[in-house]
C-alpha cells in the first residue's frame, strides 16, 4: 500500500457536477479519510475586482496556479498546508485555513489539469462533461438557490465567460483517465430533465488507456446488446481510441449490482465502499431521496481506480 495521500482531481466548467460527484465519492470511501481541496479557492482577485478589471475567473491569469501547483505537490507527499479560501456567497476571500492531508485528497475545481506540474500531482484524473444545456440548467438552479443571483444575472455570467470556456476549461478534458457525462434520455424534455442529477439521466464514461481500467469488466461487457442499459464499446475522444461504458438511466439494481460484484471480486478491499447504503442517492427537486444507478457506477468506479492507486495498480 502507498504510505502518500492518494490524489484525485475533478475538473468541469461551473455547475457539472464537481461537487456532487466529490461528495459521493468521499462517503464510499469514508469522509474521515478524505481531504477535500477546491481550486476555485485560489483566485487572484474577488468579484468585485474581476468586474473592475474585466475578467472572469476561468482565466489562468485570474488564479494563483503557482500557488495550486505548490500546494498540490505538498499534499501529495503528506505535507499540511496554508489553504486561501474564497467565499462564493459574498464573492470575498475568508481567512486561510490550515489543512493537513488526509488517506485521500479529493482536488476538484476549475484550472487543476491546466499545468504539467499540476497532472503530474494526481493518481487519477476525471473530467466532468454534461451537455451544455443541461450545464446551464444547473448552474441556474444552484446560483439562484445559494448564491443570491437572478436567472437573467446567471445567463449573462455564462455568456461572458463562454469565450474563457472554450479557451482554458474545456481543453483540460484530454488530460482525464476518465470522461463523465451525464445526459438527458432524447424522450426528456427539458423541464423532466431540470435540475439536478436525477434517475432518468444517462451517464457516458469515457476509459482512456493511462490507467489500467478493469480487465473483468471489458470483458464481461465486450459484446453487450446495443439495446442494453449497459453498454461497452469502442469510440474515438479528443482524436484518441477509448472504451465506452454507457448506463441508461433506467439500469436497474440488477445490472449494478452484477458490475458491483465484478469490481469487488477484482478486488476484495473494496467491499467496504460497495456495502454503503449511500452509494448513488442523490435529492429529487422536492427534496426525496432517489436512487440513481448511472451515478453509483459512476461514483464505484472512479473509487475503484483510488483504491487500486493507493496499491500501486
Amino acid at each position: 500500500m502507498s504510505n502518500r495521500p492518494i490524489v484525485l482531481g475533478i475538473v468541469g466548467d461551473s455547475a457539472a457536477g464537481k461537487t456532487t460527484l466529490t461528495k459521493g465519492i468521499a462517503q464510499l470511501v469514508g469522509e474521515e479519510q478524505v481531504t477535500v481541496i477546491c481550486t476555485d479557492d485560489y483566485h487572484r482577485y474577488d468579484r468585485h475586482q474581476r468586474a473592475e478589471l474585466g475578467v472572469t475567473a476561468l482565466a489562468p491569469e485570474s488564479n494563483y496556479l503557482d500557488i495550486i501547483q505548490q500546494h498540490l505537490s505538498m499534499l501529495r507527499t503528506g505535507q499540511p498546508i496554508l489553504k486561501p479560501i474564497y467565499n462564493h456567497k459574498t464573492g470575498t476571500f475568508d481567512p486561510p485555513e490550515y489543512i493537513k492531508p488526509q488517506r485521500f485528497v479529493i482536488v476538484e475545481g476549475l484550472l487543476g489539469f491546466s499545468t504539467r506540474a499540476m497532472r503530474e500531482c494526481y493518481d487519477v484524473k476525471v473530467y466532468l462533461a454534461p451537455p451544455e444545456e443541461l450545464r446551464t440548467q444547473w448552474k441556474v438552479k444552484r446560483d439562484t438557490a445559494k448564491r443570491g443571483y437572478t436567472p437573467e444575472q446567471v445567463l449573462a455570467e455564462l455568456q461572458k465567460r463562454e469565450t474563457d470556456s472554450e479557451q482554458y476549461i474545456r481543453p483540460q478534458r484530454r488530460w482525464a483517465d476518465l470522461v463523465v457525462s451525464f445526459y438527458p434520455p432524447t424522450h426528456l424534455t427539458a423541464e423532466e430533465s431540470n435540475p439536478t442529477l436525477n434517475p432518468t439521466l444517462n451517464v457516458r464514461l469515457v476509459l482512456r488507456p493511462t490507467i489500467p481500467h478493469p480487465e473483468l469488466l471489458i470483458a464481461l461487457l465486450d459484446g453487450s446488446d446495443a439495446q442494453s442499459a449497459v453498454r461497452l464499446g469502442l469510440d474515438r475522444d479528443m482524436g484518441k481510441p477509448v472504451d465506452v461504458l454507457e448506463v441508461d438511466g433506467h439500469a436497474t439494481r440488477e445490472q449494478f449490482r452484477q458490475l458491483q460484484g465484478l469490481l469487488c471480486d477484482d478486488m476484495p478491499q473494496f467491499w467496504d465502499a460497495c456495502r454503503n447504503p449511500e452509494i448513488g442517492k442523490v435529492a429529487g427537486t422536492t427534496g426525496e431521496v432517489l436512487q440513481s444507478y448511472p451515478l453509483a457506477i459512476s461514483q464505484l468506479l472512479i473509487t475503484y481506480h483510488m483504491l487500486k492507486a493507493a496499491k500501486g495498480y
